[in-house]
């Protein structure tokens, strides 16, 4: 891959992580802005609450497709041997996208269905496990942030569980950490409503 496609792949993967299809689908189903509504937020969770439970799951599978796919743009280019690292950070790129998004001044999303999609695309297993901890906590709980969480906490060591010694571990494991505290970074607000026994239920 040379530096002009990688340039132009990372651009695609800001651009991708950066759609807001949480304030797309508010505007287009209910005419409104979703950064007025609810917690203020335009990820799936908001959106789930404030337009509907249809319009909710769309919004976290459409989060979740780009990040699977700013991972596969070499790929869709067709560029077939793609490096690791250069997979991870097309996620990464897509992930502060989606949080940061230039559009709406920076001020995005969660990244936790993003970051499904992205891990998916490099390490889909520990991801899947991942994920059904993630639905059990939620049925149990019927708090989004709280499954959220223990999903977080809980990829890192699903990563070293399945992929250790695989090409690339040494790349996977240190982003999982990473991911993981900017999960619980861009939840600080959740943790204190969660702290003060707040925070709202999903269902």
């Amino acid at each position: 891959m040379n530096l002009l496609t990688l340039v132009l792949c990372i651009m695609g993967a800001y651009y991708l992580g950066s759609i807001p299809f949480g304030l797309l689908i508010a505007r287009k189903a209910r005419g409104i802005d979703i950064r007025e509504h609810g917690s203020k937020n335009i990820g799936a969770t908001n959106v789930f609450r404030v337009v509907g439970k249809k319009w909710g799951t769309a919004v976290f599978i459409l989060d979740a497709m780009k990040g699977y796919f700013a991972c596969m743009l070499p790929t869709l280019v067709g560029i077939h041997e793609v490096p690791a690292f250069v997979t991870l950070a097309l996620g990464i790129v897509a992930i502060l996208g989606h949080a940061f998004p230039v559009w709406l001044g920076f001020k995005g999303g969660k990244g936790v269905a993003t970051s499904l999609g992205v891990f998916l695309a490099v390490a889909w297993l520990p991801t899947l496990i991942t994920f059904g901890i993630w639905i059990l906590s939620l049925a149990i709980s019927h708090i989004i942030s709280v499954s959220s969480l223990i999903a977080a906490f809980v990829f890192p060591f699903m990563i070293a569980w399945h992929c250790w010694g695989t090409p690339g571990f040494h790349w996977l494991l240190p982003i999982s950490v990473i991911l993981a505290i900017f999960i619980f970074f861009t939840h600080r607000a959740n943790i204190r409503r969660l702290l003060q026994g707040t925070e709202k239920r999903l269902f």
